[in-house]
């Protein structure tokens, strides 16, 4: 088992050093080539993907988690588009942060550089595979991949498919590697590999997260888990409140930008509340509410206090009634994850004051939280969105995936 990963770290390491050689040119051929390779193997891929999504069915997985799970011929020419996209975009390495002369000369400024090796613990989403290639080869970084067990089949084909495309090219094959053996013995020595993992991400569920963040002697960054709120404010347009709250909590209800709390004014509830759970119920949605809540809608069922803290990842959402802006902000801070969360008002400064004063990656005023991810947000695919405040924070894209290193220019100078 130690021989297995130490040998997969120990290729990582050289491939990174291949890696950080190469030029923009040579990356955005890479991902062509691999993008191309991608949609020539759709049927293998459809057809290994089905084998996961069968054992899936099979175990009872409920069905926001076997969408996370399925390929579509969708969602691999997405797949294909988003590594095209990320060849458009321009490339982050090399770049020169600034320069500075000193009183004697010397010339020092800060340069892009890739971060090395990167290990991706991940959970269920084939998609996955391929955008975290994509990201890690243009910032020149090789890639150890470690998916669930849930997707093997899946994530197999996709890292075959990609090395077949980087062959093709004559590019280093090694820039990704995957972690075949999905057993908890390996993900633990993977944590553990910091002689050649420069950094570790894990994307997943809490209980993953919690595992790596305190399990790891990789320096890690923490992909979030989603407990997303929308607040209804007093002054709040209710049908469009409607509308964000069923994008937000419906579109896609098992992924991590997904609404699970809901949090509305006492003098609009009367009003937006029953608005809103007609919408919610149209998708079967479950809604649990506080007492104040429940006296508005019998359909409503009580609220426990974890409710109030929980990603659901499930056709549930919570529902807070409260009676001011600063109560909202203060629920939303005690019970949220980091990750995105939305005010609905017509009110400007109520709107400034919750983007200052939530703490939170992403903070909108009137739109979806369904827009935090890496696409919408302009970066090609993104890595996963970091809830943390160190490195990286909200949607990490191609600069998320790089370091600097401090250049400096002399001319002879000595230090005395």
């Amino acid at each position: 088992m130690g021989s297995y990963m130490e040998t997969l770290g120990k290729c990582a390491k050289e491939a990174s050093r291949e890696c950080a050689k190469l030029g923009t040119e040579d990356k955005n051929r890479g991902l062509r080539s691999v993008a191309g390779e991608l949609i020539r193997q759709k049927e293998y891929l459809l057809q290994e993907n089905e084998k996961d999504v069968k054992a899936a069915l099979e175990k009872g997985i409920k069905q926001s988690l076997i969408d996370r799970l399925k390929l579509t011929v969708k969602r691999i020419e997405d797949m294909a588009e988003g590594l095209e996209q990320i060849a458009d975009l321009d490339d982050p390495i090399g770049e020169v942060l600034g320069m500075k002369v000193r009183p004697n000369g010397l010339q020092i400024g800060k340069k892009r550089v890739p971060l090395g090796v990167i290990g991706i613990i991940y959970e269920s989403r084939p998609n996955v595979t391929a955008d975290a290639f994509g990201l890690c080869f243009k910032t020149g970084n090789a890639v150890i991949l470690r998916g669930g067990s849930d997707a093997v089949h899946s994530n197999m084909a996709i890292v075959h498919a990609i090395r077949e495309g980087l062959r093709k090219e004559k590019l280093p094959q090694d820039s990704i590697l995957f972690v075949e053996d999905t057993s908890r013995e390996t993900a633990s020595e993977m944590m553990k590999l910091h002689d050649y993992i420069d950094v570790l991400i894990p994307r997943g569920g809490a209980g993953l997260i919690a595992a790596v963040v305190e399990n790891s002697t990789v320096p890690v960054i923490e992909t979030g888990t989603g407990n997303c709120h929308i607040y209804v404010d007093e002054t709040a347009d209710i049908e469009m409140a409607a509308d964000i709250i069923e994008n937000a909590k419906t579109q896609r209800m098992g992924v991590c930008n997904a609404c699970e709390s809901l949090v509305v004014h006492s003098k609009i509830a009367e009003k937006a509340v029953p608005v809103i759970v007609e919408r919610l119920k149209l998708h079967q949605v479950e809604i649990r509410g506080d007492e104040r809540a429940q006296k508005l809608m019998s359909e409503i069922l009580p609220a426990k206090e974890e409710d109030w803290g929980t990603e659901y990842l499930d056709a549930i959402i919570s529902l807070k009634i409260v009676d001011s802006l600063e109560e909202a902000i203060s629920h939303i801070n005690r019970y949220n994850t980091g990750h995105s969360e939305s005010i609905i008002t017509e009110n400007y400064q109520h709107a400034l004051k919750f983007q200052d004063e939530v703490d939170a990656a992403a903070v909108y005023v009137n739109a979806s939280t369904r827009f935090t991810d890496g696409f919408e947000f302009g970066f090609g695919a993104e890595i996963g969105i970091s809830t943390q405040k160190l490195h990286a924070r909200g949607p990490m894209g191609l600069e998320a995936l790089t370091t600097t290193k401090y250049i400096i220019f002399g001319n002879g100078q000595v230090r005395g």
